[in-house]
């Protein structure tokens, strides 16, 4: 299906795709090592850069050339869709680090794996978008798989929240046994918006699967 000039959009849903999967990996090491959390950040940040760097060629490549392997909506909802992922895993990152994290959540993690498992996920259905016409099926697949994925981070999410709202922030399993103080307040707040933007990431990587789906639809 692609010519040598189609190509370069190709490579660079896979190429973008396998930055958003190393900073899935460096995500759920950063919420299972507090201590290096700067360190972890840092990479996630530098492989954000990257990722923009892949977008801003994309989209330019995109106003200059004339004929495209896809419908130009879908490759612009494609790039950007996957800037957004990669965005919203620097943004958990991110938070982390100016909210002065210390101790980890077990099901933040948890849910930071779906992130990753997601983005592996994606990663493959790019690489086979070159040949849509003929791996039609095996996209579909990853595509129903994704939803479930998805699925599965929302029930992680909800859990999350229940275990803020109604157990003690310092990990233990027992309910209030006193009113809460400030600080039990602003770990509240804190993870709160990390599980907001985790749970948004998976999000992100189901509408990728939602333009893939049509993809197949129009050219399978």
């Amino acid at each position: 299906m692609a010519k040598s000039g189609d190509r370069e959009f190709f490579e660079a849903f896979s190429k973008h795709a396998a930055v958003c999967v190393q900073a899935s990996e460096r995500l759920v090491k950063l919420l299972d090592d507090l201590p290096n959390a700067k360190e972890h950040s840092d990479a996630i940040t530098e492989l954000e850069h990257q990722g923009d760097t892949i977008t801003h060629q994309t989209v330019k490549k995109l106003h200059e050339q004339w004929i495209t392997p896809l419908d130009r909506a879908d490759i612009h909802e494609l790039i950007t869709g996957l800037d957004d992922v990669l965005d919203l895993i620097d943004a958990v990152a991110e938070r982390v680090m100016l909210f002065g994290v210390r101790k980890p959540r077990p099901t933040a993690s948890a849910l930071a794996e779906k992130l990753l498992e997601a983005t592996k996920g994606v990663a493959k259905a790019m690489s086979m978008l070159s040949e849509v016409s003929t791996r039609s099926e095996e996209i579909l697949k990853i595509a129903i798989e994704l939803n479930q994925i998805e699925n599965e981070a929302d029930a992680l999410y909800r859990k999350g929240l229940a275990e803020l709202f109604n157990r003690r922030t310092d990990g233990s399993s027992e309910p209030y046994r006193e009113p809460a103080t400030p600080d039990d307040v602003l770990e509240v707040m804190k993870w709160r918006e990390i599980y907001d933007y985790l749970e948004n990431g998976t999000d992100a990587c189901e509408d990728l699967a939602n333009v893939l789906e049509g993809i197949v639809l129009e050219y399978a």
